[in-house]
């Protein structure tokens, strides 16, 4: 899930918002100010109704955001890298840039998320006693008992043991302890989630045929969404299982073409070192170590009148936001970071040089070599 545009960083953290955050921010907002909160006060202003509504919405984004700051904050502590969080219609995504390497890991990046819900909601709830006790405004106590009840909600949701809530990380962390397989374990999270799911679906459309359609609508998306994601991470998990012993150097492209950093976007485009040969390329500097990566259709990008005076430092992808990885390192802790950057390549280091680079596509020809030479029926297997 790309985000749409960002917002900066919290605590190191790059957050993004995808468009679709609008839609939810819209529907919680509308419903607020035009359902539940003249219900339950009437007789009050529209505007009043409506910054309530606007301002609950934005407080409850910022629930979520608390929510996915803790699973990255906890998966650092636990030696897995994380460094982006998008949030969209459904929630929200942290970017993790490697597998928790222990079940008691996966516990515990896990389980943080529905306990920051759960703390937020008990947090909103002693709010909403205060503000009561205290005789605060009727609106900002209904706001507040909105937003204790929605935590509280979300925190027992997410704790329901099925892929890829996170009660269905903690499934498969207990799974994984019990038998030693993490393809197992996955297997059974995602089993679990897709089971879920299909019951919310099913439930979602008797309620859209019995005239209840928003909240139907709503189940059905979500339960669409959880059996999409639980067959996807099984799908991925069976992909890791297969290159776990692959090392890198039998996917990536050996000895790169590079260009220094220095050269200019006009020899870049139309000298015979680069030209036709590869759509990527990794920037070194003058003694040779890699600084990032530029690829021909960015350097297209900048204008004709332009280039003779633009460096390939100005458009290449600095080496920070590049995948990178050691020709002797297992592929599959390559595949999170590699599908997640935005070059959707890596490049392969070693002793500070570049010697090698690996793209997409690239490790889709080592799968398919695995899967073409696996007997019919065969377990997994990969090559020496």
């Amino acid at each position: 899930m790309g985000a749409t545009f960002w917002l900066g960083r919290v605590a190191g953290i790059r957050v993004g918002v995808h468009w679709s955050v609008l839609v939810i921010f819209t529907l919680i907002a509308f419903g607020l100010a035009e359902g539940r909160l003249p219900r339950a006060h009437p007789g009050g202003a529209l505007w009043a109704y409506w910054l309530t509504g606007l301002v609950t919405a934005a407080v409850f984004l910022l629930s979520l955001l608390a929510h996915e700051i803790s699973h990255v904050l906890v998966a650092r502590r636990n030696g897995v890298g994380g460094d982006e969080i998008t949030l969209w219609l459904l929630g929200g995504v942290a970017r993790l840039r490697s597998e928790a390497p222990t079940p008691a890991a996966e516990l515990r990046i896990a389980g943080v998320g529905p306990l920051v819900s759960l703390v937020l909601g008990g947090v909103f709830a002693l709010f909403t006693w205060w503000a009561h006790v205290q005789h605060g405004p009727v609106l900002v106590v209904e706001a507040l008992a909105w937003l204790a009840g929605i935590n509280i909600l979300l925190a027992v949701f997410n704790a329901l043991p099925a892929a890829p809530l996170d009660g269905g990380r903690l499934l498969r962390a207990l799974v994984w302890w019990r038998t030693g397989s993490r393809l197992r374990a996955t297997e059974v999270a995602g089993g679990a989630g897709r089971v879920l799911g299909w019951i919310m679906v099913a439930v979602g459309l008797y309620e859209v045929l019995a005239g209840g359609f928003s909240g139907g609508l709503w189940l059905v998306l979500i339960g669409w969404f959880m059996v999409a994601m639980a067959t996807l991470e099984g799908s991925q998990a069976r992909l890791r299982e297969l290159l776990r012993s692959v090392p890198v150097r039998q996917a990536m492209t050996p000895d790169p073409v590079t260009a220094a950093v220095g050269t200019t976007v006009e020899e870049f485009l139309g000298s015979p070192p680069w030209r036709y040969r590869h759509s990527a390329f990794p920037v070194t500097d003058d003694a040779g170590s890699p600084v990032g990566l530029v690829t021909v259709r960015r350097a297209g990008q900048v204008p004709v009148e332009d280039r003779g005076s633009t460096s390939l430092e100005a458009v290449m992808v600095p080496l920070a936001e590049i995948p990178t990885a050691g020709p002797d390192d297992p592929l599959d802790q390559l595949l999170p970071t590699l599908d997640a950057s935005p070059a959707r390549r890596a490049l392969v280091l070693a002793e500070g040089r570049v010697v090698g680079i690996v793209t997409s596509a690239d490790v889709s020809r080592v799968v398919t070599w695995l899967s073409s030479t696996r007997p019919p029926g065969a377990g997994l297997r990969t090559v020496p």
